[in-house]
Order: structure tokens, then sequence, then C-alpha cells
């Protein structure tokens, strides 16, 4: 009595479980693809997704721009006047110290960010000629006499320089310009004058002020770390604080050193 109902029961259990067999693989081939189209987005999302700001190694002069990094490190110059001092041969050696002040400041072309540095040249020559003889210009008129001449050295202190940093699209060459002001103290008084009777330098100054102006650019050659290039139109002045004030109305000077940024 019980045999066809039993029978019927089994054949729907059969079917039953054939049918939950089935779904059972419909739900893991689903979830076997959802988990793959997931593995497969999280893959593309490092191409896909926008690129964030660029890093020191790929972008040092943006990593220093944004950062208004403190600049540090050694230099050399050298050079010779012009006109009437080309004849004058300078070398000096030193250190220079910067930071920016300001963001970067959008002025078309001439973007770029400002900053404010100083240096000391603890090592500053000037070759001049051997003394010789030379015609001086004095209110009564000219007259000829001993030019004192030779080597000079001092210290130099350069304790105002404005810079302008200019704002490239490229990763490694930062451009600049300036304008700064210092003073020069020499043993002896500079520049070569006429000799007094006791032999020493007659009416210029050992101080001197050194206005001047240049360009020049950073190149870096790895984050933080860059080889400085510039060169600097120099005035050399006493201000009148000796008698005579003949000075160096110009001279160009190429500088080069190297930067540590921080």
């Amino acid at each position: 009595m019980w045999r066809p109902f039993l029978r019927m029961k089994h054949s729907y259990m059969q079917k039953l479980q054939g049918r939950e067999g089935t779904l059972i693989q419909r739900v893991r081939f689903f979830l076997f693809v959802l988990i793959l189209g997931a593995l497969a987005a999280g893959a593309e999302t490092p191409s896909t997704a926008p690129a964030g700001p660029p890093d020191g190694a790929a972008d040092p002069v943006a990593q220093v721009r944004q950062a208004r990094s403190w600049e540090y490190g050694p230099f050399l110059d050298w050079g010779s006047g012009v006109g009437d001092r080309a004849n004058f041969n300078f070398f000096s050696g030193g250190f220079q110290l910067g930071k920016s002040v300001t963001p970067v400041l959008h002025a078309g072309i001439f973007s770029g960010q400002f900053e404010l540095g100083a240096n000391i040249m603890p090592l500053w020559l000037a070759f001049t000629p051997a003394p010789h003889e030379q015609n001086f210009q004095y209110p009564n008129g000219y007259f000829l006499g001993p030019d004192g001449g030779g080597n000079y050295q001092g210290v130099s202190l350069t304790p105002v320089i404005f810079r302008w940093n200019f704002v490239t699209p490229s990763r490694h060459f930062q451009p600049w310009f300036q304008g700064a002001g210092g003073v020069i103290y020499t043993t002896h008084k500079f520049p070569p004058d006429l000799l007094v009777p006791h032999g020493n330098p007659g009416g210029t100054s050992v101080f001197n002020f050194s206005p001047q102006g240049g360009v020049g650019f950073h190149y870096f050659t790895r984050p933080k770390r860059s080889i400085d290039v510039g060169l600097n139109a120099i005035h050399i002045s006493s201000a009148s604080l000796g008698d005579r004030n003949p000075g160096v109305n110009a001279s160009l000077q190429i500088q080069v050193g190297y930067t540590f940024w921080k």
C-alpha cells in the first residue's frame, strides 16, 4: 500500500536533489565568475586609475618645489673684469644657503617661486697686473705715477640674495635669475692705486661693496642633489670710503657648485 507512495516520494526527492545540485552548481559558477571579475578589475586598477603626483625619484624638481626645500652647498667662482679692468682676474670659493619662501606664483612664462639666500666666501682672490707706471687723474689733471698692482686676498659676504626660480615642465632642469648685494674685505687696499711714499696703495679701501646680478640653473642628478651653474655680473666699489673710488665697474664670473636639498 505504501510502496507506490514511497516510490513517488523517492522519485520526487531525486528530482529535488537534482535541482538543488544544479542550483548549487549555478551558484558556484556565478560566484566563480564574480570572483574572477573582481580580480580582473583589481588588476586593472593601477593602470586605469588617475595618476597621482610624481614622487621624488620621478620628478626631483617638483619635489623640492612643492616642499619649499632648503638648499645648501659649496661653490667656486672665477672670471675676469671687462673694459678697462679686462686684465683683472678673480677666483673665490665658499658656501651658499637658500630657501624658497613662496608657493608657485603664476605669471605666464614668468611663473616661479621667490627664494631668499646668502653666501660666504672665506677664499677671495684677485690677480691684477704687477706694479707699473700709470697715468692717474686728479682734479688738477693727469700725472704719471707708480701703480700698486699684484695679487690680493680677502673674504666676501653676500648676506642678501634675491632669486627667482622659474617653473618649467622639466624634471631635472631648474633655471633662475637673481640680484644680490655683498661686501668684500681685502688684506690691503683694493683695487690697485697710486703708491704713496711708504709703499702701500693710497686712496682706495680694504672694504668694497659688490652689487651683482646673474642667471643660472640647477641640474638635478638625483632626488635632493643638483649641480649648479651660474653667470654673475659683479660691480666692485668702495662707495668712496677712500680718497678715490676707481673700483671695478664690471666683472663676469662663472659659478659652479653642488647643492644638497632638505
